[in-house]
């Protein structure tokens, strides 16, 4: 059973950048015995150090292009969005560093940062070069100065202090996917406390998987030693993200393909409030212990706690818990939620248009709990629509979100892989 403890807001991005002095281990392998049963590494209450600061001062750096309205994309009322910075290569997995720098991972091997990104932001650069490409993860810990990243086959480090522009050195400290490449080829990475977590979807829509790493969301110590799986049977968990008030793993999951028309739900869970292996039973089981194959038996399957509708494919999610005195904070009813980036589906109806348009959904939580409870009738009671026009009528797109990250001055941030534009939202 994971312990809930407080961490620092930084700990909670899509995106985490570790902050600690040295990198771990070489890479980690699946141990025999209980570790591998499925218990997790102990979790440590450690506030953010100042020992991952700078030792000397960063030069300046210069603004990019100035915002600009984001036309034909919608927020509430009060609220504006914008766009701040463009990255060719499909941006994905957002994080922030304390000082208000950005990172990116994208659908290609580069993992870009942009300055600044709650004031005057940089024009984004090229922070690090994985060899091992989607880079689409990444995340920023101040826990052990560093920056994770996760690609398709691996999970890497980086020492970081604040302010640093560029990588200092990558090592790679775990494997994922052995057995070779195919569907779902991102890992996304999180960190609570000590643990680090990386998701690595299916090889398929629907199979047994050989490979142990697939469909799993493996957690380890900071240095990459001691992998074991966290869940199991969860098909492509691209959404992971932390609770700073709790330290609480949560996921989102893109959802099955062949089954009845709009089915299985796509969902979003409190992974750590299941003792042990969560096991989501995919592609046997989905939602509330419904059996999708003859004779499955569901009864130890994970009843989801979020429900979305089928198809949504869940890309990025995040806890709104800025700074009390936060600058650009969104309006008290958002604080302690959590956003959900979903970036459409390719399923269409009869007259060509995809059934699940592109969005960015708003749930209102209470701690690790949503505040209306799963309706198994129907995905579409415990949220609302918050960033949409992604998607006109006719069904044409100007773009897909992907990662979300909540900016140090309570601003909340958008990517989207199609457009590649970065969007900024605040009051």
């Amino acid at each position: 059973m994971i312990t809930k403890i407080a961490l620092p807001w930084c700990l909670t991005l899509a995106i985490m950048v570790t902050a600690c002095a040295g990198a771990g281990t070489s890479a980690a392998s699946r141990l025999p015995g209980p570790s591998a049963a499925g218990a997790t590494p102990t979790l440590t209450s450690a506030p953010a150090t100042s020992g991952c600061r700078s030792s000397s001062t960063p030069a300046p750096v210069p603004p990019g292009a100035s915002p600009q309205p984001a036309t034909g994309l919608t927020v509430p009322t009060g609220l504006r969005v914008q766009k701040i910075a463009h990255i060719a290569d499909g941006p994905r997995e957002l994080a922030f560093a304390p000082n208000g720098d950005l990172f990116v991972g994208t659908d290609r091997s580069n993992v870009y940062i942009i300055s600044n990104a709650e004031a005057a932001p940089a024009a984004p650069r090229i922070f690090a070069t994985v060899n091992d490409a989607p880079a689409a993860g990444v995340t920023v810990s101040m826990q052990n100065c560093s920056i994770y990243v996760g690609t398709q086959f691996g999970v890497y480090q980086t020492p970081y202090n604040v302010g640093d522009v560029t990588a200092r050195t990558l090592k790679k400290i775990a494997s994922v996917r052995p057995g070779g490449s195919g569907d779902h080829s991102t890992t996304s990475v999180a960190v609570s406390g000590t643990t680090l977590y990386a998701s690595v979807g299916s090889s398929c829509n629907a199979c047994t998987e050989s490979d142990p790493t697939r469909a799993t969301i493996e957690q380890m110590h900071l240095d990459g030693s001691a992998m074991t799986p966290k869940a199991i049977h969860i098909r492509n968990a691209i959404g992971i993200s932390v609770n700073p008030g709790s330290g609480a793993l949560w996921a989102g999951d893109a959802g099955q393909d062949s089954l009845p028309a709009g089915h299985p739900y796509e969902f979003f869970d409190d992974v750590s409030a299941h003792a042990g292996v969560a096991d989501y039973g995919w592609p046997r089981c989905e939602e509330n212990h419904l059996a999708y194959q003859a004779g499955a038996n569901c009864s130890s399957e994970v009843a989801p706690r979020v429900e979305f509708p089928a198809y949504e494919t869940i890309i990025g999610t995040t806890f709104y818990e800025p700074p009390a005195a936060a600058a650009h904070a969104l309006p008290s009813a958002y604080r302690g939620g959590a956003f959900v980036a979903m970036r459409g589906s390719w399923h269409t109806n009869a007259s060509g248009i995809a059934v699940a348009p592109p969005f960015v959904a708003f749930v209102p939580m209470s701690g690790d709990s949503p505040k209306t409870a799963v309706n198994w009738k129907t995905p579409t009671t415990q949220w609302s629509a918050f960033l949409t026009g992604f998607q006109s009528a006719n069904g044409s797109r100007i773009g897909r979100p992907t990662g979300v990250a909540v900016g140090p001055q309570g601003s909340l941030f958008v990517a989207d892989d199609q457009s590649g534009f970065i969007y900024r939202i605040r009051p």
